[in-house]
Order: C-alpha cells, then structure tokens, then sequence
C-alpha cells in the first residue's frame, strides 16, 4: 500500500486512488451520516406525535443522561472496530470496576480512593485483553468474549448478591448532577469533551491515519513502519479505563451497585458504532456517524419507554437495528461501487433490509397496543 493511499485513507472512510475525483455536493448527501440525521428527525416527528412528553425540556434533559455511559464506551470502540478489532468485555469491564469500588466503600476506604481502584483494575482489564491481542496475537472476539464472562465473575466475586450504596452527594453528582444548576447534565458534558478529543484523534491527526490503515491492511501497515502491536495495546487499555469510567457514572446515576451493573450494554455498544457506519469488518468509519446513532438509539429508546414499549421488545428492536445497521449501508457500497447496476444479491439484501424495518414497527406498535389494552 502506497504511503499516499494510507493518507486519504485517514482522511476518509474508504480506500480510494489518488486520481479519485472529488465529490459532488450532491454526493454529500448521500453519506450515511445524512441519512441518519433524516432517521433522527423521523423519530422525533414520531415520538412527539406518539406522547405529548417527548419534547419536554425536562424529560430530554433526564433522559440524556440515561445513555452517557453507552456513549462514553462507544468512543474507544470505534477506535477498536476500525482497526478491525472488537472488544466484547467493556460491560463487564464496566461492572467489575464498580463492583470494586462499591466493595471498598461498603469497607469504608474513602469514596475517591474507591473510586481510583476502580479505576485502575479497569485499566489492567483493558490491558490483558490487549497484551493477549496484542502480543500473544490471539483473536480479539475469542480474547473479549472469555474476558466478558471473566471480568463479570469478577463483580459477583466482589458483592455477591449484595449492593452498594449511600454514596456521597458530592460522588453522585458524576451521574446526577447538572452543570451550574442548569439542565445539562454533568455526564454529558464529560461525554461530549470526549468526543471531542477522540474527534480529533481520529480525523486530524497520524494516529487517526494509522487506525483506518490498520484495518484497511494490517500487514501492509506493520511493513510500513507503523508499531501496531502497541497501538492495539494502548486503544484496548483506553478502552478498559474509559469502561471503567463509565461504571463509575453509571453507579453514581443509580446511586447505588450491584455486580450484574451494566448488563447487556455490550451489544448497544457495539449497535451504535456499527449503526453509526463504522465497518464491522475494519478500515471505514467517521466520529460523527457514531455520535448521530447514539442520539439516534437514545431518542428510540426514549420514546418507546414513553409509550411503555416491554424491555423485551427494546431489546429485540436493537437486536434488529444491529442486522439492518449491517445490511444496509454495505448494500449502499455495493451498488455505489457498481454504478447503481442493480443485481439480484443486490436486491435481494434490499429486500431484507425492508423486511427488517417492517418487523421493526411491527414490534413497535404490536407491544404498544399490548401495553395499552393491558391499562
């Protein structure tokens, strides 16, 4: 691969020659990006036509906090999946650090002291998975997923079937507070510092460039000079510290913690950056489409609690969110790269993305009715 191509590469989601014309404006428009802005802008018109509280000041400003901690993990796992990787473990991670942390304040260590063993251990959680990836070169699905059941073994280890809890005002303002009295959370201002420092990594600097060439060609990119063993080192053990830090937000917006806390969040993790365009196999992806689909996802999930949606039916309707964020935008690529020739395979994943999309309204709409002749 020619140091050229790795540098457009950083620039943009895809590889493309250094002869490629420019896009047009209208082109634009049609990244994935535009397309979930028009998604976001459907289920707010939905929502707010479904429940009269949706547009609430108060409600969006309650709720907006209630998926900080997904978006938190979120950042280092588009680093991770553009690299062609995946880490599996951050929920578990996540429960594990605060399991510590709540088991040191039940002892009586100071809440902050707690609070840095926490996160410290999800820091060293982050590093074996890296250390195993990285230098013992083992598949990082088969590395997070057995960490994903060790870390949270972990956490019954710690707390049993006993919680945490009374933590300090002052502890509790991470996940309940807001910034100067105002109705902006604390967790979002922290998630959107963030996202702006992880932003910028990934689109303006040369670590950014080595992330897309990693998973556009490893091999090409280790003959190239670039130390990749410590780059997958480091972005796991970022990982690990910043699930770490979720857990201490998310146990501080419960006020409490047990060691089943965060449960399951891996799969919405992972649903917002693939939704967000993020290529599940590596090589492809942009900040922006990931922070589109958490706002996306959180706006969903907002609106179907509103109108009392089963959790059963949440999850099944992420479930098929994931499979449709998958299908479509690689049947998008396909018929792009063919000059929107349609074919058979072409249409045939057009026609399961739409199936897709109509069970997932059926399910919407079957559980509110549900719900409702239930009242």
């Amino acid at each position: 691969m020619k140091e050229s191509q790795l540098i457009v590469t950083a620039k943009s989601p895809t590889l493309i020659n250094d002869t490629a014309p420019r896009q047009s404006f209208l082109a634009r428009f049609q990244r994935w990006e535009w397309i979930l802005v028009g998604l976001i802008v459907a289920v707010i018109v939905l929502n707010s036509r479904l429940s009269p509280y949706f547009l609430n000041v108060q409600n969006l400003s309650r709720t907006s906090s209630d998926f900080m901690e997904i978006g938190l993990m979120m950042l280092p796992m588009v680093f991770i999946i553009i690299t062609g990787n995946i880490d599996l473990s951050v929920a578990s991670n996540m429960g594990m650090s605060a399991s510590l942390m709540g088991l040191l304040h039940n002892l009586g260590v100071n809440i902050w002291l707690a609070v840095l063993a926490g996160l410290a251990l999800g820091t060293l959680g982050g590093l074996l998975n890296g250390y195993l990836i990285a230098r013992i070169k083992l598949p990082a699905l088969v590395v997070t997923l057995g960490t994903y059941a060790l870390f949270r073994g972990i956490a019954y280890g710690f707390l049993g079937d006993q919680a945490a809890r009374d933590y300090s005002p002052a502890f509790n303002y991470l996940g309940q507070g807001h910034v100067f009295g105002s109705l902006v959370p604390f967790s979002v201002v922290l998630f959107l510092a963030l996202a702006v420092i992880f932003t910028l990594v990934l689109h303006r600097t040369t670590l950014g460039r080595y992330l897309f060439a990693i998973g556009n060609n490893e091999n090409a990119t280790i003959y190239s000079g670039v130390p990749v063993a410590s780059l997958k080192l480091i972005l796991f053990t970022l990982s690990g510290f910043i699930s770490a830090s979720a857990g201490m937000v998310l146990a501080a917006r419960f006020g409490s913690t047990r060691p089943d806390i965060g449960t399951g969040l891996e799969l919405t993790v992972i649903t917002v950056a693939v939704l967000g365009g993020v290529d599940i196999n590596g090589g492809t992806g942009t900040m922006w489409g990931a922070a589109l689909s958490l706002l996306l996802i959180g706006l969903m999930r907002f609106g179907m609690g509103l109108v009392n949606i089963q959790g059963q039916v949440q999850g099944i309707m992420i479930g098929l969110l994931l499979i449709f964020s998958i299908l479509l935008p690689n049947s998008v690529r396909n018929l792009s790269a063919r000059g929107m020739k349609f074919k058979w395979q072409s249409a045939a994943a057009i026609a399961v993305c739409a199936t897709i999309l109509v069970l997932f309204f059926i399910f919407f709409f079957w559980s509110r009715a549900a719900i409702i002749a239930a009242i």
